[in-house]
């Protein structure tokens, strides 16, 4: 169906989060959409996962307000604290710039909750934060 219609479909926000991060975060840091095989012994560098979180259009069919849910996981609670915090930091300072095929607007931390993963009782706790993000982001 044509008739002059232009469809222009919007950014991976998971993707462009994690192009921004993998470039800002410290050498080591592992960045992704997933938690890695054996993410047990590569806390001591920190492991970040983005995973989108919902949202919709704000201004049809121009932009588009993006939730994102970023685990992240340290060897100590204070690594993983100062690891969200730096990362909301970076998110935050990418408002107003193109980033990897995405025009970012309003961005802004919803929630930081400090949620330690059992996975079962023999096992230590994990330190791990979820930090809760907003982004507003139309095609570059």
């Amino acid at each position: 169906m044509s008739g002059g219609l232009q469809a222009a479909p919007m950014p991976d926000a998971e993707q462009v989060t994690v192009r921004i991060l993998k470039s800002v975060l410290p050498t080591g840091t592992i960045v992704g959409t997933e938690w890695p095989d054996g993410w047990e012994a590569k806390l001591p560098p920190g492991i970040v996962s983005v995973t989108l979180g919902g949202g919709g259009s704000r201004q049809k069919p121009v932009t588009a307000d993006r939730t994102l849910d970023i685990d992240i996981l340290g060897a100590t609670k204070k690594q993983a604290r100062d690891l969200a915090a730096a990362i909301s930091a970076h998110l935050i300072a990418a408002q107003g710039t193109t980033q990897h095929g995405a025009r970012i607007y309003g961005v802004d931390e919803t929630s930081l909750v400090w949620l330690p993963y059992q996975p079962s009782a023999e096992t230590d706790t994990i330190p791990r934060y979820v930090l809760v993000m907003s982004m507003v982001i139309r095609p570059a």
